[in-house]
């Protein structure tokens, strides 16, 4: 601690006072002389007007020093005087929590409202977007919150984002709706191993649209729930469109969601569709709709929950990040003025992929809902269940020889070594 000590006059003495002969005189400076005048009473100064004082902190870290005006809240009277009055107990504890949020042990037990406010703090100062501290932080929370910290994620198109902060996604749990559309992610990709473990086991939608997926990616997205009957065994709502690889062995995989109520395969690869439609419409019992879906709207799905800013403050650290340079705007600033030109690389978006799909058409389906309102006559009843049983059967001996034949291969080295890690 220094104190820094600032006089506007040095020669400012005051005035003088002279004792005489038992009485006090003062000495006007200006005339010369000495005056018997009886001196005013004045207030008693022990510094002259221009001393100041400055108090300085010495400390490294000036954002310590910044805090010390949280304790208190300045506010301004009706007129207009300042006036600061001291924070609450637990506002301060809370703060300082907050600062410190990656040292917390466990949060299990702990009251949701204040877990929520506690949040909302460590989130303002930015504690989750730091690289080893917030990962540690944010794990504590969804440990013990589970869907309240976050109930539905939103990345579409959002790759960077996915690469950047890749162990922080996983950290979510208990999510029902996983938008990953247009990531490119490819059958080998982390998030979506990711995708049959038990912490994801609560997503009902899930949407994959245009992510360079094939058939040994469905294998081993369906391989816990075929054999173990976990992963994403509630699964109501799935999007596969625009993944070309996809063929009619991977859709076989899919048949074991039995709990599927609408599906996507619009913009695959495969061969006969007609065979395709009449499986799914078989063994899962969905029906191929005519009219695009709303359930595949991709702007229903947002982000929700407690750390919605915080995917947020992701994004606009990754998009800081991938800012262009000062010298590259000259760069290509130069080019323009000597009439050159510079082959930009641009992202393919999903706008592309989706005129594709309207081109080639939607195979999107449904589960239909029994209506008993209308009903024919009896006997066009009777004669329609009849073919419609012939039907079945002539189908189920189809699929008894297709599944004999596949019983052998539906298990391959890759799914054990999948199953293993369970």
């Amino acid at each position: 601690m220094s104190y820094c000590l600032h006089s506007e006059s040095h020669l400012d003495t005051g005035p003088i006072y002279v004792r005489e002969n038992g009485k006090l005189h003062v000495v006007n400076q200006s005339a010369g002389g000495i005056q018997n005048v009886t001196p005013k009473t004045r207030p008693f100064r022990l510094f002259s007007r221009g001393f100041s004082v400055e108090l300085c902190m010495n400390r490294e870290d000036d954002r310590a020093r910044r805090q010390r005006t949280d304790h208190f809240i300045f506010t301004y009277t009706k007129e207009g005087n300042l006036r600061y009055s001291a924070k609450s107990l637990f506002s301060l504890v809370l703060g300082y929590i907050s600062d410190n949020v990656d040292h917390i042990d466990s949060l299990i037990g702990f009251p949701e409202q204040i877990a929520e406010k506690l949040f909302s703090a460590a989130e303002a100062r930015q504690k989750f977007t730091e690289p080893v501290t917030g990962l540690r932080a944010l794990q504590k929370f969804t440990e013990a919150y589970g869907s309240l910290v976050l109930c539905s994620l939103c990345l579409r198109n959002r790759y960077l984002v996915i690469s950047e902060k890749l162990e922080e996604i996983k950290s979510f749990r208990e999510l029902t709706c996983l938008d990953l559309s247009c990531c490119k992610l490819g059958d080998e990709h982390e998030l979506l191993e990711h995708l049959t473990k038990e912490a994801l086991s609560s997503v009902k939608r899930l949407l994959l649209k245009d992510n360079c997926l094939s058939d040994a990616g469905l294998r081993r997205m369906t391989a816990p729930v075929r054999v173990l009957k976990k992963g994403l065994e509630n699964l109501l709502v799935l999007d596969l469109s625009c993944n070309p690889k996809i063929t009619d062995v991977g859709i076989g995989y899919l048949l074991s969601f039995k709990k599927l109520n609408c599906l996507d395969i619009s913009g695959t690869g495969l061969k006969d569709v007609n065979a395709v439609i009449k499986r799914i419409q078989m063994q899962i019992g969905l029906v191929p709709s005519k009219v695009p879906l709303k359930e595949f709207d991709h702007s229903n799905c947002k982000t929700e929950g407690w750390a919605e800013q915080t995917v947020l403050q992701w994004e606009q650290a990754v998009m800081e990040a991938t800012k262009p340079q000062d010298n590259l705007r000259s760069r290509t600033a130069a080019l323009h003025f000597y009439g050159k030109t510079h082959r930009i690389e641009e992202v393919v978006k999903c706008k592309l992929v989706e005129a594709e799909t309207k081109a080639s058409g939607n195979l999107q389906f449904y589960k239909e809902k029994v209506q008993n309102c209308h009903l024919p006559l009896k006997k066009e009843v009777a004669g329609s269940h009849e073919l419609k049983n012939n039907k079945k059967r002539a189908l189920a001996e189809q699929e008894r020889e297709r599944t004999s034949k596949q019983k052998h291969l539906c298990l391959t080295v890759e799914d054990w070594d999948l199953l293993n890690t369970y």
